[in-house]
């Protein structure tokens, strides 16, 4: 008996040491490469907050998302606000989805993902864009800029998601973390009307831990529960972690 207990906390120490690395207080930058490679194909969710040039990589662990690792933007460009028209040179900001059609291993800027700009609300603004994408070589007119490391390791979580059912990888990009008191730091931007819109976005994930559904209805964002898909990956990131918040 003593040995399968043995053998029960031997398996379980992995997810044990990643449930206390999330709820620490450090920054969730240090899981190891080896149990990286265990999630490898679960469903993944991005944010990108420009003030901070921080983009977060979840990865669904049991019924919850949770941050696997978070990278430095090396750049973007035009400032807070959503991108408008083909070249003002702003980053979007906003709701958007990635299929496997716009992932580019071949990038001339190393690998990119495009996001999806345009995207609904877009069009229906008379946003003009294209080619906005999530890329490596540090360099951006218009586009979020990695290192070539941390893309290589995105591009292989958003590959392997879609590869093993994934019908979309969602990407929420804010203009900042939006907290009561950011929104009240920025209340006099010409923007806030939009940045309202994607507010109830930024809470549903912060409450609930599952990426947001958003629909556009009379050019306006509505933020929902998310629809749950019918057939789910059976990979790692199905077991439960209790000790995860």
């Amino acid at each position: 008996m003593s040995k399968i207990a043995l053998i029960i906390a031997m398996l379980a120490m992995p997810f044990m040491s990643f449930a206390s690395l999330l709820n620490s207080n450090a920054p969730a930058t240090s899981a190891s490469k080896d149990f990286k490679q265990q999630l490898m194909g679960s469903p993944v969710y991005i944010q990108i907050f420009k003030e901070e040039r921080t983009l977060e990589l979840y990865v669904k662990m049991g019924e919850q998302y949770q941050l696997l690792d978070s990278y430095r933007i090396c750049n973007y460009s035009g400032g807070l606000g959503p991108k408008q028209r083909q070249g003002d040179f702003k980053s979007p900001e906003g709701f958007y989805s990635i299929e496997r059609r716009q992932l580019k291993p071949d990038s001339r800027f190393y690998k990119a993902i495009n996001i999806g700009f345009p995207n609904e609300f877009d069009r229906a603004h008379g946003y003009q864009g294209q080619y906005l994408m999530i890329h490596g070589a540090c360099v951006s007119v218009g586009c979020y800029a990695m290192t070539d490391s941390n893309i290589d390791e995105i591009f292989q979580f958003v590959t392997g998601a879609l590869v093993f059912g994934q019908p979309k990888v969602q990407v929420s990009i804010y203009p900042f973390r939006m907290t009561d008191a950011n929104m009240q730091r920025h209340k006099y931007s010409y923007y806030i009307n939009f940045w309202k819109q994607l507010k109830p976005g930024y809470d549903y994930f912060m409450a609930n831990h599952q990426p947001p559904g958003v629909s556009v209805i009379s050019g306006n964002y509505v933020i929902s529960k998310p629809v749950v898909p019918t057939v789910q990956p059976q990979l790692a990131s199905n077991y439960t972690l209790s000790e995860a918040k």
